[in-house]
């Protein structure tokens, strides 16, 4: 139980940080929970975050679902067919590969990666929230992001940055897209997997987690240095899988 629970915490907390929940998610509970797919665990714990997203945005979502924002909507469905067209078939390959040692270092190139995003130089390439490009542009990142260690929220701000947002639309059309990917890929491991509902618990932790710590970073999210985090964390994956893999 507490396994499940300190999970939910670690997925409440790092899913809006750029630095790859599922990364951080799948590698703990490898050590903790090893009779089920980390990876599978890791996606299943973005159910509880989902519902934080659904709560902390509602009113946006209402306005979508009453077909207010007919734009939105699109660049909604586009960025999920795309993503979902780029996560499964990396989610099939990667699901039995990312194990132990595997899993650190595979993380630790995804974590380089996502600092790169930070990184980089980002040109304002003037593409507006509801254009096609940007909605296949930030829903190809979103598929990349099966990767661990890839920062599903840093690979989409990185995307969306591209358009013509502020920051605070880029996060929040960043947190939103990830909802329908959550409901589609939830849906396809409970009916592989029906035992992790055993991890319940980590739903509840990750949403009261999440919700908080969602309304806190959305105020704080552009004095922080996310280069950093995820440069450490890389560093930090590379070491533990050489001494796992070596070991």
């Amino acid at each position: 139980m507490w396994q499940y629970i300190l999970l939910g915490v670690i997925q409440g907390i790092f899913e809006w940080i750029p630095i790859s929940s599922e990364g951080i998610v799948a590698s703990v509970s490898n050590f903790f929970v090893s009779e089920i797919n980390p990876i599978d665990i890791a996606l299943f714990l973005h159910l509880g975050t989902f519902l934080a997203v659904v709560v902390y945005f509602r009113k946006d979502w209402k306005q979508v679902f009453l077909l207010r924002e007919p734009r939105l909507l699109r660049f909604l469905i586009i960025a999920t067919i795309v993503s979902l067209a780029i996560g499964f078939p990396l989610y099939m390959i990667i699901r039995n590969a990312a194990t132990g040692a595997i899993l650190l270092l595979i993380m630790g190139c995804g974590l380089l990666v996502t600092a790169f995003f930070h990184r980089v130089k980002r040109f304002n390439l003037a593409l507006d929230r509801d254009s096609v490009k940007l909605a296949v542009m930030a829903g190809f990142l979103q598929g990349l992001a099966v990767i661990p260690g890839l920062s599903r929220s840093g690979a989409t701000i990185f995307g969306l940055s591209f358009g013509k947002l502020s920051p605070s639309q880029i996060l929040k059309v960043s947190y939103m897209m990830s909802a329908p990917v959550v409901l589609f890929s939830t849906a396809y491991l409970l009916l592989q997997n029906p035992v992790l509902i055993e991890g319940w618990p980590s739903l509840i932790t990750s949403f009261v987690v999440g919700i908080l710590s969602l309304a806190f970073l959305m105020k704080i999210a552009e004095r922080i240095n996310f280069f950093i985090f995820a440069l450490v964390f890389a560093i930090i994956c590379f070491i533990g899988g050489a001494i796992i893999f070596f070991i």
